[in-house]
């Protein structure tokens, strides 16, 4: 039997995603085949795609995109407990690209899905949502009554950030472009700052608990928004590293997120009580995937992008 896949034989630009035809896998112990509702993309599989991680992430080629995926149960391996055909389920999958028809899956990497949205929507939870859950609550220790600046609020990983920080009861600034300010006010912040209009750190009123960074900055740029932040303050990013000020007793940490199945648990609790949402902002075929690739590399996506086998 076969499927389509969208996948890559070499490293380079957007082009070199091949949408085709290939095998369909069958599951061993310990997994589970999934038809693919969806997967999400993520602006770090560009980074992979063109040879950036190659150090950090070597891959075989061909080599399937998609980390995130939210599908239906429909072949169980031996040795898989708890879990049986037809199950709904996402999942992030550090070693299966889930951009095709169907995929294997550890079983260990799944949790039920969201029962509020549908399941194609919970394909954008794994990645950016287990990111924004370890900088909000592992190394932001965000808590009630705290300041905190969200730096990108507008991204895939922002919004989870923002509505998190705001369920932990903090006082959220954000930064975002007028074509995100509404979505994000919508998920939470109480303030929001256009940055393409003003200069963060002119706009804010006053120093900060807790930095969030979720952008990549420019050298020169750093030092002025770590100087938002007061001293004894924390500083999290999941994109360029920032030193705080010498003597000010600023921990700074520089977050990878990591697969957790019980944070995404976690999360998915959140989704169906409500109080988290997900921001799809495009839904389109999975052959489109070089295309959302391009759009993202030209700095003309926001939100989540879902693709559909």
């Amino acid at each position: 039997m076969t499927m389509m896949t969208a996948r890559i034989h070499e490293y380079g630009a957007a082009s070199v995603i091949r949408y085709e035809i290939s095998a369909r896998p069958r599951p061993g112990v310990g997994e589970v085949l999934l038809r693919v509702a969806a997967t999400s993309f993520n602006p770090t599989e560009a980074a992979l795609r063109a040879g950036l991680l190659q150090g950090l992430l070597p891959l075989d080629l061909p080599y399937t995109l998609g980390w995130d995926v939210s599908g239906t149960v429909t072949e169980v391996g031996p040795g898989t407990p708890g879990i049986v055909v037809g199950d709904q389920v996402i999942g992030r999958l550090d070693d299966a690209g889930a951009a095709a028809e169907y995929v294997l899956a550890p079983a260990a990497a799944l949790v039920p899905a969201p029962s509020r949205i549908p399941l194609a929507h919970a394909a954008a939870l794994p990645v950016a949502g287990l990111t924004a859950w370890q900088a909000v609550f592992e190394q932001g220790k965000v808590a009630g009554g705290q300041r905190v600046l969200v730096n990108g609020a507008g991204g895939g990983v922002g919004g989870f950030v923002t509505q998190l920080a705001k369920h932990a009861g903090a006082q959220v600034t954000a930064t975002a472009s007028a074509r995100s300010a509404d979505t994000v006010r919508g998920q939470g912040a109480d303030h929001v700052i256009d940055y393409t209009a003003v200069p963060v750190v002119a706009a804010l009123d006053g120093h900060v608990d807790t930095l969030l960074n979720l952008v990549p900055l420019r050298s020169s740029d750093t030092a002025a928004l770590a100087s938002v932040v007061r001293p004894g303050g924390r500083i999290v990013s999941i994109a360029t590293p920032i030193e705080p000020p010498a003597g000010a007793g600023i921990t700074a940490l520089h977050l990878v997120a990591r697969n957790d199945v019980a944070h995404l648990a976690a999360l998915v609790d959140l989704v169906d009580a409500g109080v988290v949402t997900v921001d799809i902002s495009q839904t389109r075929p999975l052959a489109d995937l070089a295309e959302v690739h391009r759009l993202s590399e030209a700095g003309l996506l926001r939100g989540k992008v879902l693709l559909i086998p």
